[in-house]
């Protein structure tokens, strides 16, 4: 089944510049690609980073024993580029001998491709990212339709919004398919790339982290659970952020000193990732977690909405250290938008402090399912 994707690589890319495509690993990047070259006039050359045919053809940094693989063609696309070495340099290399060239290359982590494209590629680049399926994308004729988005409510909370999550055969296959991307794919990066000797302790934080998403994060406290030492748990969390695992949001404040700001809250990019994770596919109406889930899942829906429309903005969660508290606040255009989550659809008032603070150029709103599609981009 053809999931149409937001991310349009014929409209995004543009000659002499090279398209990155970042995002979680399983999420269509490949599909993406290959429908792209499948459709588009232009001639493309495509490799796959993976393979070791391309790592030694491109890893080379003389440009003029790497045109010879582009040949006569006007896009080159790269898949899994962050498995070739010096990729960043012979890219480079590439556009300056061969101007006219589109180039496009995904990659599933970014610490990796990103230190190596960043500074050889500045002002050459356009960086995009591909997240699981959005709502918006998934509310079609073919797919759930518009008025049936709250009898599927559920099933996206507890199995998420990758594509072969979606279009499985049923809950057994879900949840199979989870796991074992949880088992073999989704720590595959960190551990070929980094300075890591096992998953064991990667998937130990990642199950205090599911169990804590919408709460702040101690570094201190997790380091204690783990038996490591706190400068290895924020290096873990840099490295599961980079993997596009889990994101993180920051405390806002503008120097008030009743508004926290040290610690951080982290959620998953999938909320079907979370619930393999901690090995919880229970039907909502038994579990205790609901809350998070939703929480969980409307800041990442929003996070898409705003990366496939341009609608840039700073993300914060805010609290006071009278535990006064704002689940979501956007900071853009010169205005505060402030979001408090709800399951139930029940008004809520916004927080004293909140208005005695910032009582001009702010907005206040409520997402509860009932509401939440318009706060999706549908």
């Amino acid at each position: 089944m053809n999931i149409q994707r937001y991310l349009d690589i014929e409209q995004e890319s543009t000659s002499g510049k090279t398209l990155t495509i970042f995002g979680p690993r399983r999420v269509g990047k490949t599909t993406l690609l290959k429908d792209y070259i499948s459709r588009t006039n232009a001639k493309v050359a495509f490799y796959r980073g993976d393979e070791l045919s391309t790592q030694h053809a491109f890893g080379i940094t003389e440009s003029h024993l790497v045109q010879p693989f582009v040949g006569t063609a006007s896009v080159l696309a790269i898949d899994e580029a962050q498995y070739i070495p010096n990729i960043g340099k012979t890219l480079k290399l590439i556009n300056d001998g061969m101007p006219h060239l589109s180039i496009v290359i995904t990659g599933s982590s970014s610490f990796d491709l990103a230190g190596q494209v960043g500074e050889p590629l500045t002002g050459r680049k356009i960086t995009k990212y591909l997240y699981p399926i959005s709502i918006s994308e998934l509310l079609s004729k073919e797919l759930v339709p518009f008025k049936a988005f709250q009898e599927h409510l559920p099933n996206l909370l507890i199995y998420g919004m990758y594509p072969d999550s979606i279009t499985a055969p049923g809950d057994q296959k879900r949840s199979e398919y989870l796991r074992e991307l949880v088992d073999s794919y989704l720590l595959r990066d960190i551990l070929a790339f980094q300075e890591v000797k096992g998953s064991r302790v990667l998937l130990q934080l990642l199950v205090l982290l599911a169990y804590q998403v919408g709460n702040e994060v101690s570094h201190t406290e997790l380091a204690s659970s783990l038996g490591i030492d706190k400068n290895t748990v924020a290096r873990y969390l840099d490295l599961l952020e980079k993997s596009f695992v889990i994101f993180r949001l920051g405390g806002f404040s503008r120097n008030l000193r009743s508004e926290v700001t040290k610690k951080a809250k982290y959620y998953f990019y999938d909320t079907g990732i979370r619930n393999a994770v901690i090995n919880n596919f229970n039907r909502l109406e038994i579990r205790n977690d609901i809350g998070q889930l939703w929480e969980n899942f409307v800041i990442v829906e929003r996070l898409k909405l705003r990366a496939y429309t341009n609608l840039y903005a700073n993300q914060f969660f805010w609290r006071t250290w009278k535990q006064q508290e704002i689940d979501l606040i956007e900071e853009r255009g010169g205005k505060l938008f402030a979001f408090e989550i709800k399951w139930n659809d029940q008004p809520v008032a916004p927080p004293s402090q909140w208005l005695e603070a910032y009582p001009t150029d702010t907005e206040w709103q409520v997402i509860c399912p009932s509401n939440a599609l318009s706060f999706f981009g549908v």
